[in-house]
């Protein structure tokens, strides 16, 4: 192979390269304001646990003065 179509070849997959770089998806999903519709949070289930949220509370106790 000749030099210059080597240089063609490099530059043509350089420039692929660079252009998926730039691909972004276009799917997009439309959400009710104010409602959450995800799954099940297991963090918020952990919150119901009163010796959890007790633990929290004292470690977070002085950090509510703000």
């Amino acid at each position: 192979m000749s030099r210059q179509s080597m240089l063609t070849i490099f530059g043509a997959l350089a420039l692929v390269v660079g252009l998926t770089g730039c691909y972004e998806s276009s799917d997009v999903t439309f959400f009710e304001a104010g409602k959450y519709q995800g799954g099940d949070d297991p963090l918020l289930q952990k919150l119901e646990d009163p010796e959890f949220r007790a633990g929290l509370d004292r470690r977070f106790d002085g950090q509510r003065d703000r």
